[in-house]
Parts: C-alpha cells; sequence; structure tokens
C-alpha cells in the first residue's frame, strides 16, 4: 500500500494530519451549503489544480483518479438532470424530461460529489497511515485500542490481496475454474467467500492475542514511538485552504459562469 506514494517531500506531507483531517470536514460542510452553481464549479477547477499540484501519487495515477472521480459525479448527476422537475424544458422523450432547473440541480450534484472526493483525495494522497493513526491518539485522543486496531487492519490489507492471489492460483492449478456459468460461478464465489473468511478470522484472533499482550487495552497514559506535533507548516496549510476557498467565492462573483446563483430558488 505504501507504494502509492512516490513522493513523500511535499509540503502537505509535514502538516499534522489530524488538523488536515478536520480542515478536511469542514470543507464538506461549507461546500454541503453551497447552492451557487458558479461558485462550484469555480471551487471544482480550483482543487482539482490544488489536488494536482500537492497530491504525493504519480502523474498517471492522478490522471485516472481524476477521470474515474469524474465519471462517477457524472452518475450521481445522472437521475436529477433526466427526471429533475422544471418550467424551462430542454429535451423530452417518453420518461426523460431535462430542463433548465433539472440541469442545473444536476450539475450541481454532480460537482458536489466531484468536489467532496477531490478534497477526500487531497487529504489521503497526502497523508501517511501510521502517522495519521499516530495523532488520532496524540491530538484528538482517539482511544489506542481503537486507533491500533484499525492500523492493524489497514495493514492486513496487503496480506488479504496476497492471500485472494494465492486462493485463485491454487484453484487454477486444481483445474477449477474450467468451468462457466452461473452456477460455476456462484461455486468459485463461494470458495473464495470461505477461504478468505476463515483466513480473516483466523489472522484476527491472532493479532487481538498479540495487542493484548503488548497491553493495548490499558487507559493509562502511554508513550509514543512517533511523536505528533504542530509546526508552521499547519498555518501555511490553513492559509492556503482559505484562499482556494475564498477565491473561488471571488471568481464566481467576478466571472460567473452561468445564471444560476441559487438553483434551489431557481
Amino acid at each position: 500500500m505504501v507504494t502509492l506514494w512516490t513522493n513523500t517531500d511535499r509540503l502537505f506531507f509535514k502538516i499534522n494530519p489530524s488538523f488536515k483531517f478536520l480542515i478536511s470536514v469542514s470543507l464538506f460542510v461549507v461546500y454541503l451549503v453551497v447552492h451557487n452553481l458558479n461558485s462550484m464549479i469555480w471551487a471544482t477547477v480550483l482543487f482539482i489544480v490544488l489536488f494536482l499540484l500537492v497530491n504525493g501519487f504519480s502523474g498517471r495515477f492522478s490522471f485516472w483518479i481524476v477521470l474515474l472521480t469524474l465519471i462517477v459525479s457524472m452518475f450521481s448527476a445522472g437521475a436529477m438532470i433526466l427526471f429533475g422537475q422544471g418550467t424551462h424544458v430542454l429535451f423530452h422523450w417518453y420518461l426523460i424530461e431535462i430542463t433548465e432547473e433539472g440541469l442545473a440541480r444536476g450539475i450541481l450534484i454532480g460537482l458536489r460529489t466531484f468536489i467532496f472526493s477531490i478534497i477526500g483525495m487531497i487529504m489521503a494522497s497526502t497523508t501517511l497511515p501510521v502517522p495519521f493513526f499516530y495523532s488520532l491518539m496524540q491530538q484528538l485522543k482517539v482511544p489506542v485500542r481503537y486507533a491500533y486496531g484499525c492500523l492493524a487492519a489497514f495493514r492486513m490489507l496487503p496480506m488479504m490481496s496476497e492471500e485472494f492471489v494465492h486462493v485463485r492460483q491454487a484453484m487454477v492449478v486444481r483445474g477449477m475454474t474450467r468451468k462457466k456459468g452461473v452456477r460455476a460461478l456462484y461455486d468459485r464465489t463461494k470458495r473464495y467467500a470461505l477461504t478468505m473468511l476463515a483466513q480473516s478470522i483466523r489472522r484476527a484472533q491472532r493479532t487481538a492475542v498479540a495487542m493484548e499482550a503488548k497491553r493495548f487495552s490499558m487507559t493509562e497514559t502511554r508513550t509514543y514511538y512517533y511523536e505528533i506535533g504542530w509546526s508552521r507548516y499547519d498555518l501555511y496549510f490553513l492559509a492556503l485552504i482559505l484562499c482556494t476557498v475564498a477565491f473561488g467565492f471571488l471568481l464566481s462573483n467576478w466571472m460567473p459562469l452561468t445564471p444560476f446563483t441559487n438553483v434551489i430558488d431557481n
């Protein structure tokens, strides 16, 4: 999983992970109540540029993330665009009726989905798992048993992926993948599910016993191998995010791209 990050020397990797997480949640709340279509368009453009500049992924991987996020956002907007109500009809064909108001609301929903995803990817692409969970324990006071439990589960994901490949290879060697049809697909799925479930239960039991032996259930104050603190980079991050949000609202007033300043009223 760590191989996803190709460049961890950028500015956003030096920011306190808990602070970054709280700012991201705050941005979700802000753009959840924005009904100005122009503001959402400009905010989307600015956060795409910000993501491409600060993320720690490779350029090719970043491009596919943006493209897939755009496709998902289009699906989320499709229902409102094709079946939304309004007075100014642009296209009508049987049950499909596209109106100006429905189109504006659908685009707003799609942009909201897209910008939520991009903000989440800025957080995910610039935050390593270990510092994030340590920061949750130290700054947000998340109980140790929960934070280390989530970290252990995250570390198991590559192991489960590798185990899935081994199970598949074993089935290929035994000729279990030759049969075709719905029944054969059901049988293969059941074999995968039972094997993976049994191995996951064993692994979880061993991990729980090991954590209990290491006294991870203690409620007293404990020391940490990694100390996550605060730095001037946190202020830089806050200033950059505030400027991005403010600039998006200003551009919507200076250069509006649509007449829909409030899609709810329209």
